[in-house]
């Protein structure tokens, strides 16, 4: 027996998509491993599984980690989902619930794929960290004390906790060190995404990602709307904003509702087959 698979990306952010609704799938940590492997499995930054609704939404999307940890939200991932629902059921908006909350998808005109991902959350606790800060700039700096090369991050919950760093040149900092290290600090309990944000202008920012779980990543939908939220509150952009990140552009706005509406292009890369045995306890 086998399980079929969609292949897909978001501006670079790729998925392995098993539609779970006719039949139950056994997915856990050691399947996303295995399916994650990209060398012995398919490889992906996210498993994302379409299952039956349970009473809220029209359909379930669970997110998985290649590391076998599991993600509350995924931007990218729920706008190819929605891709495939959305082609597949010939309606304008679907519904999908995830650990991060609902999340409302519709296509464009132009074809992009357009998500609701609701409201940021952005009291200390909610992000969460591990004691009481104002969450526009966090106490936290890296390189030598008397000569930072980075400070005063910010954070954001969109369904998944974000630590922002605003700097005059997002290239210009080795994120592969720094991302893990920020990722794995103290005052993140649950861990956090890092970004490298670069305000070219009140309506252009230029972004890299380091995703927990992941590691350095093209594109990071959830990053893209912390970005917005967190620019918007320091006063750096208006609250439309075009992201660029490694994989391409992502068009954000921070609506007057509190929603941040998320827009950008999918694709379907391939389709295939998974054998059971990624999903068996104990395979190798």
């Amino acid at each position: 027996m086998s399980v079929t698979f969609f292949k897909m990306n978001g501006l670079g952010n790729d998925f392995v998509v098993v539609d779970a609704r006719a039949r139950k799938v056994r997915f856990g940590p050691e399947a996303a491993r295995r399916i994650g492997d990209r060398h012995r499995g398919v490889g992906f930054d996210q498993l994302l599984s379409i299952e039956p609704a349970n009473g809220a939404g029209d359909f379930v999307m669970r997110i998985w980690n290649p590391d076998g940890s599991m993600a509350e939200a995924c931007g990218n991932g729920a706008r190819c989902v929605a891709d495939l629902l959305l082609s597949e059921m010939k309606k304008p908006s679907v519904i999908l619930s995830t650990a991060g909350g609902l999340i409302s998808c519709s296509r464009e005109a132009d074809g992009r794929v357009s998500v609701d991902m609701g409201e940021p959350k952005l009291e200390w606790q909610d992000i969460p960290l591990a004691e009481r800060m104002d969450t526009r700039t966090l106490d936290i700096q890296m390189g030598p004390i008397d000569a930072p090369v980075l400070v005063g991050p910010s954070a954001v919950n969109m369904g998944n906790p974000h630590c922002i760093f605003f700097v005059e040149n997002a290239e210009a900092h080795d994120l592969k060190k720094i991302g893990p290290m920020i990722e794995h600090h103290p005052l993140f309990p649950e861990r956090a995404n890092i970004s490298l944000a670069q305000v070219r202008s009140k309506s252009e920012v230029r972004v890299r990602v380091w995703e927990r779980g992941v590691g350095l990543t093209l594109a990071c939908g959830t990053a893209a709307c912390a970005t917005v939220v967190a620019a918007t509150r320091k006063r750096l952009t208006d609250r439309k904003v075009r992201i660029v990140l490694d994989g391409g552009a992502l068009d954000i706005e921070w609506r007057t509702d509190n929603h941040v509406l998320m827009t950008g292009p999918t694709e379907l890369n391939f389709t295939g087959e998974l054998s059971d045995r990624y999903f068996a306890d104990g395979a190798p």
